[in-house]
């Protein structure tokens, strides 16, 4: 459609849908970062992102994507040579690999079928093994983007503390945070990854870190060039309500914004609630469609998006293309290993009811005009479901 009627619809699991208020909140001039008033706002924002992390510990905010955050958790913390364990769970986990290698990291990366989260019983199998402690850093993806599984943080905690290893404990967060229940100080996780541009409901550009007592220990002796993303110099500085360099003001004001909108909505409880229920009717579209959920592990479904996989034979890429060109909306396309078998649908973020309906209704219109075979009835499945779970 050259010039389509009505809004797009933005279905992808980010960035996200960005609401009208964050956008308003950014629509500002730009403020002296060096003035009164802005060592408010960075007290304003990080007093929130912590209530968010649920953690009292220190927590960083970098001008960066999440790729950022990555990069700054593993430098602040380990040397040269250090070994790490990780998982084969998706395309994030294995990018998060590639950034450890280049860093003269070794890895220990556990082979996964992209449809099940990182195994807590692994995890104690190999460090039980690991008698010497050469594993510096166990790091995981906690919501995997390009499967829609989560992995259960809490259970890998239990994993790590059952065998007694001194290993720090890493989680990404990029595409849970704000959206699925996350404790920090509770699992005992170290460092915590997350981005602004999903469950934050802000545009790309904002990165951060939430950093453990024993986290910050590590910096101290860490060799890895930390000279951007250094903990310490934004800790200082951050101590006086200002920041090491320039930050992003604007979007900093549209952090503080979305931060309001979160607590608003009664509690970060009622956040999550909201994210399971979208996603549970979504699931139900998906088995009366026929179709198959990528995941495979009811425990491990995720809140943030939903990883649906086609037949044998069909076209995941060539789906999302009739959707967008008839119906003007966005779906998430498979990634890596997925590629082409799997389209995903994201219901994080700034996401209602009915925007979850009419994003299911263009899904089942686009299964028929691409005349990929499927039952008829998912639609009616997710609203009934919606009616009787308010």
């Amino acid at each position: 459609m050259a010039n389509p009627a009505g809004r797009h619809f933005l279905q992808i699991p980010g960035p996200s849908n960005v609401p009208d208020r964050v956008l308003r909140a950014m629509d500002m001039p730009t403020m002296d970062h060096r003035g009164p008033d802005f060592a408010d706002l960075t007290r304003d924002v990080l007093n929130g992102m912590k209530r968010v992390f649920k953690t009292e510990a220190d927590v960083v905010v970098f001008p960066a994507s999440g790729t950022g955050a990555w990069e700054s958790a593993l430098v602040n913390t380990l040397s040269p040579g250090d070994r790490v364990l990780m998982f084969e769970t998706g395309q994030f986990a294995t990018l998060w690999r590639g950034i450890a290698l280049d860093l003269g990291l070794q890895v220990d990366f556990v082979d996964g079928d992209w449809r099940h989260g990182v195994d807590p019983a692994e995890v104690e199998a190999r460090l039980s093994a690991d008698k010497a402690h050469e594993i510096k850093a166990v790091m995981v993806v906690h919501n995997e983007t390009s499967t829609g599984v989560t992995s259960r943080i809490p259970e890998i905690r239990k994993a790590i503390d059952a065998c007694r290893h001194p290993a720090l404990f890493m989680v990404d967060t990029i595409s849970s945070l704000a959206s699925i229940d996350y404790r920090h100080d509770e699992w005992a996780v170290d460092v915590t990854v997350g981005g602004s541009q999903k469950g934050l409901m802000l545009p790309p550009g904002l990165s951060f870190n939430a950093i453990s007592a024993k986290a910050l220990e590590a910096s101290n002796t860490s060799t890895l060039p930390a000279a951007y993303w250094n903990w310490q110099a934004m800790i200082k500085s951050n101590a006086t309500g200002y920041f090491p360099y320039t930050p992003a003001t604007n979007l900093l004001y549209a952090l503080r914004e979305s931060l309001k909108m979160l607590l608003d909505e009664q509690g970060l409880d009622n956040v999550f609630a909201r994210h399971q229920r979208h996603a549970e009717a979504t699931r139900r579209a998906v088995r009366a469609w026929g179709l198959e959920i990528l995941c495979l592990n009811p425990e491990e479904y995720s809140g943030s998006l939903t990883a649906i996989l086609l037949p044998e034979g069909q076209d995941a890429d060539q789906l999302r293309q009739i959707i967008l060109e008839r119906y003007d909306m966005s779906l998430g396309t498979g990634l890596g290993k997925v590629q082409g078998r799997v389209f995903r649908i994201g219901h994080l973020g700034d996401f209602n009811d009915l925007m979850l309906a009419g994003t299911l209704s263009g899904v089942e219109m686009g299964l028929i005009a691409a005349g990929i075979p499927f039952k008829r009835g998912g639609i009616n499945a997710a609203l009934d479901y919606l009616a009787d779970s308010l």
